[in-house]
């Protein structure tokens, strides 16, 4: 308590003749909660584009506290605009700290606070300021005196209010609508009653708000073609712009990039920066140091490909993406619009984005739904509304991708309270209307022990995923004509454990099923990076048609990627993935010859340790994950029945080129390629001397998973569809019985 009087009346002092506060160490803290807080702390700044100093990590790894406690404190002052002291009575005293009053024009920046908590309050600590509208909001533009913003930064991994240590550190983000000098009156206090006595809980703050200048950025792609690309933007204290916390659509506050077309403009304060810019997968990542001042009026950016795969007929897609909801937006049961996500889709070079309505966002987003491709697309970037199955109806057995949907909502109602209960259910009424569906995240629930494929542990079904998909895929339904129809058309790869997701399928294509595979993101959902890192390059003939990709999905004419790794033009013999039934007929075992044109790009240097990554760790699916250890090399293998049977390793610098392997075939099997975890193509069935494809260990294994399934998704039924669902899974159970009688040993 001595040490903490003689902080104190050192603070008061200060404030009186000096009106800065010196750099008050406190060593009377335990280090276990304080290093907690100070991670935390670095994690936001690192969040909103402000990382913390080097140092700071250095001081987190010290093995001494007390060394750890008194270096935290010497690298994190020099960044403090305030010291907050809360004496035992809760009186908040302020002063200015060392950090400099630097803003920038129409812009935000972030400073840290130290809070020298005597009290040990857990109480919320606020800002005001009578040069701001009161905490946060926009500022009066027609009110002179007010040309100030602030708002404490207390969202995740903070807390919301002070840990009730003897010190700890906060952010506050400060918004200047002016450039030049100006003063600002700015307190602090955790509750009402809470201010000191003698008025010293605010600091008068002369800043300097440095001019910012409308830059026009010109954009061109490889072809010197104005296009739309991907930036981040870094000063050389590594702050991002614009910066990200106070963002507004189309730009997003979780992103470091943002998107900008030929043309568009930016604000940047005069000063030197390095800038990072792309445009997705098929683009080379290329940084480019520049510099701005008073006569700086555009800077040019050209981007790089290594492939384009739409020249050769494979159009990139993303069937799962989203507007609103997960990491997205200030009202996330909002959401943005159509112009905004179209940005981002052209800024990754994503040809085609199904843009999902789902639950949380259902009755706002709902309105953007017109059964055709939105308006707001610019050929080739195509935008389309559509449904997940999520957060209502029989989602706890399943997500759902319903596209090309000509009605959005299921009848009974006009929300999402009333959908089925039964996957099965809602598939028959998108199937009706021509629809193209399948399991969204689809390993969820899908664990298995050991990376083997296939893989014969049981998954428990307990999950969002391909749960119900064991029991669906074994179902025809109505289509819009009345002929009966698959129920579920492909499996979503690419955004969950690829072991997880390629096992249920694996094993179904082994029980003689012919779903195919589509790749997907579920953006902001599961990644909130960007849009289109789950992708299918879907072949077409001639121009792009949104239809005609989502139909080409279900003949299988697509492989899934990462964007980092291409399959194109698989064949076998003289049969072609997806054309026709990709299927080749045999009289007899014979020898068959597979090729295909294959790229691949990685860098030179690993991006990432991949080794140590476990199957559940992201990313799930990077071409990094296929390196040859020590190599740029990565393996191509060919597939009979989900087994490799032959691999060959390529060099990953970015060239096509062709690849060919001849495949021995003893029974009816389907073959397929894969880089694994970074693509996949689908399958070409062969059938000979006219057996089906049946394999018992995998009829076997999907018999048990029904049984598994109905365990785990009994409950979730309502029961005016109890008897549907009885019924349903009774059927799946005869049709797996049924094969199992047809197949031979494995």
């Amino acid at each position: 308590m001595k040490q903490w009087i003689q902080v104190s009346v050192l603070l008061a002092l200060s404030t009186l003749l000096l009106g800065a506060a010196p750099a008050t160490v406190i060593d009377d803290v335990e280090w276990q909660p304080f290093s907690a807080q100070i991670q935390r702390l670095a994690e936001a700044l690192e969040s909103i584009g402000s990382p913390p100093p080097a140092e700071v990590r250095t001081a987190l790894a010290e093995t001494d506290p007390k060394i750890g406690i008194r270096k935290l404190q010497e690298a994190l002052d020099p960044l403090c605009l305030f010291v907050v002291s809360i004496n035992p009575e809760m009186r908040v005293k302020v002063v200015q700290g060392p950090a400099k009053p630097e803003l920038m024009e129409q812009g935000w920046r972030s400073f840290l606070v130290k809070v020298l908590n005597e009290s040990g309050t857990t109480a919320q600590l606020a800002s005001q300021s009578p040069n701001a509208k009161p905490m946060s909001g926009s500022v009066q533009s027609d009110v002179p005196h007010r040309w100030l913003d602030l708002t404490m930064f207390d969202q995740a991994p903070l807390t919301r209010t002070l840990g009730g240590l003897p010190v700890e550190y906060r952010i506050v983000q400060l918004f200047s609508r002016d450039a030049g000098k100006r003063e600002a009156k700015i307190s602090f206090h955790v509750g009402q009653g809470t201010q000191d006595l003698g008025f010293r809980n605010d600091a008068d703050v002369i800043f300097d708000s440095v001019p910012a200048q409308a830059v026009s950025l010109r954009v061109r792609d490889e072809n010197g073609q104005p296009t739309t690309a991907s930036f981040i933007i870094r000063d050389v204290q590594r702050r991002i712009y614009p910066p990200q916390t106070k963002r507004l659509a189309p730009d997003f506050s979780f992103h470091p990039q943002v998107y900008r077309h030929d043309g568009e403009t930016m604000r940047l304060p005069a000063g030197t920066y390095e800038v990072e810019f792309s445009r997705g997968p098929e683009s080379i990542t290329k940084n480019q140091k520049l510099k701005v001042d008073a006569a700086t009026r555009e800077l040019a950016f050209q981007v790089e490909r290594w492939i384009d795969p739409s020249k050769l007929g494979w159009w990139s897609g993303d069937h799962h993406i989203h507007a609103a909801g997960c990491a997205h937006y200030v009202k996330p049961t909002e959401g943005v619009l159509a112009e905004d996500m179209i940005r981002h889709v052209m800024g990754e070079d994503l040809k085609v984005g199904a843009n999902l309505t789902w639950g949380p966002c259902f009755d706002f987003q709902k309105q953007f739904f017109c059964g055709a491709v939105d308006k707001v697309s610019q050929y080739p970037y195509l935008l389309r509304y559509d449904i997940e199955v999520s957060g209502f109806g029989s989602h706890q057995s399943g997500h759902l991708c319903l596209l090309q949907l000509r009605d959005q909502i299921y009848p009974g109602g006009d929300s999402s309270k009333h959908w089925p209960t039964l996957c099965l259910n809602t598939l028959r009424w998108a199937k009706k209307q021509g629809a193209l569906c399948g399991p969204a995240h689809s390993g969820w629930g899908l664990e298995v022990k050991g990376n083997d494929l296939p893989n014969y542990n049981l998954p428990k079904f307990d999950g969002i995923g391909a749960d119900e998909y064991i029991v669906d895929v074994t179902h025809l339904v109505p289509g819009p004509e009345g002929k009966p129809v698959p129920a579920v058309d492909f499996l979503s790869m690419v955004d969950t454990p690829y072991t997880w997701e390629l096992n249920i399928w694996y094993h179904t294509l082994n029980a003689g099923f012919r779903t195919r595979v589509s790749g997907e993101t579920d953006f902001p959902c599961i990644y909130g990076e960007k849009v289109g890192l789950g992708r299918s390059y879907v072949k077409l003939d001639g121009k792009l048609e949104y239809n005609e990709w989502c139909e080409n999905i279900r003949r299988g004419r697509n492989y899934v990627s990462d964007g980092k790794t291409h399959l194109i033009d698989f064949q076998l013999n003289s049969v072609k993935v997806g054309e026709g039934e990709s299927e080749l007929r045999l009289e007899k075992p014979a020898t068959l010859h597979a090729t295909a044109k294959v790229a691949a790009m990685l860098p030179e240097k690993p991006g990432f340790d991949a080794s140590s990554l476990r199957v559940d760790q992201k990313p799930y699916w990077d071409v990094e994950r296929a390196r040859v250890t020590g190599t740029r090399k990565i393996p191509v293998e060919i597939l009979v029945n989900g087994k490799a049977v032959a691999r060959k390793e390529i060099e990953a610098d970015g060239k096509l080129q062709e690849i060919s392997f001849d495949v021995p075939i003893e029974r009816s099997s389907w073959v397929a390629l894969r880089i694994l975890p970074s693509s996949h193509t689908n399958p070409i069935f062969v059938l000979v001397d006219g057996k089906p494809i049946r394999s018992r260990r995998s009829l076997e294994w999907c018999l048990k998973a029904v049984d598994q399934c109905w365990s785990q998704k009994e409950r979730f039924i309502r029961r005016v569809e109890m008897e549907d669902a009885k019924e349903a899974y009774a059927h799946a159970r005869t049709i797996y019985k049924s094969r199992l009688d047809e197949a031979s040993a494995d």
